[in-house]
């Protein structure tokens, strides 16, 4: 971000504005114009500090919407699967991307703390009986839903994932897309990477080895979370 040549300094302070023009306002004072200038940076500097919270809130949602932040965090290097009998989403974008763990973490090994993933992200997705599930030596966390009636819900879903799996069929698909084009869901990637994208997705019998998930919104009806012996 570029920022305004005019700094302003406590040593100038702007014309009185109720003693007439610029010009006289700067005789009357003994400051310039360019101090008046200068005053406005300083109310225009203050008035983007004035920010309130919502609006920087609401930029955080848009970024995750756009996959920014998923980028941006630092993944625990720890992989985690997820299951459903059958997931619905209407915008649908796969691509390639890096996910980087936090330097010095244990989980690096030999990868220099890189895992290279695809990212898919849908607009608009509903799973049925969700499995999330995490091996942490000896036990796992289990995490169900949507095993009842409703089904999960999210917006704006995206997942890195080294590992996917199950009985996929698309509507209206585009493959070799620039990763940077795409417009079917709220996400892009970089310039040059292949990628695919389509109007609609169905995957029966899902099964993803994951490190990263973001959504804007996941709804999860009938949700239960405790240790198991067996994962997903």
């Amino acid at each position: 971000m570029a920022s305004s040549p005019d700094h302003a300094s406590a040593d100038h302070t702007p014309g009185n504005p109720e003693s007439g023009s610029p010009s006289e306002a700067a005789g009357a004072s003994g400051v310039t114009a360019g101090g008046d200038r200068r005053g406005r940076v300083r109310l225009r500097r203050a008035a983007v500090m004035a920010v309130p919270a919502t609006v920087v809130a609401a930029g955080l949602a848009i970024l995750t919407a756009q996959g920014a932040l998923g980028v941006q965090f630092a993944i625990s290097g720890m992989p985690f699967t997820v299951t459903a009998t059958e997931l619905n989403g209407t915008g649908f974008e796969q691509f390639g991307g890096l996910d980087n763990m936090a330097d010095g973490s244990p989980n690096a090994g030999d990868t220099g703390g890189q895992v290279l993933v695809v990212t898919s992200a849908i607009k608009h997705a509903t799973l049925t009986k969700l499995c999330q599930s995490v091996d942490l030596g000896g036990t796992n966390l289990l995490i169900t839903a949507g095993g009842g009636a409703q089904k999960v819900s999210a917006s704006d879903l995206t997942t890195d994932s080294t590992e996917l799996s199950g009985d996929a069929a698309f509507e209206n698909i585009e493959i070799g897309n620039d990763a940077s084009t795409l417009d079917k869901a709220n996400a892009k990637g970089p310039i040059g990477v292949f990628s695919q994208q389509a109007d609609t997705v169905r995957i029966a019998n899902l099964r993803q080895k994951n490190y990263a998930t973001t959504a804007a919104v996941f709804k999860l009806p009938g949700l239960k979370l405790g240790f198991s012996d067996s994962g997903c």
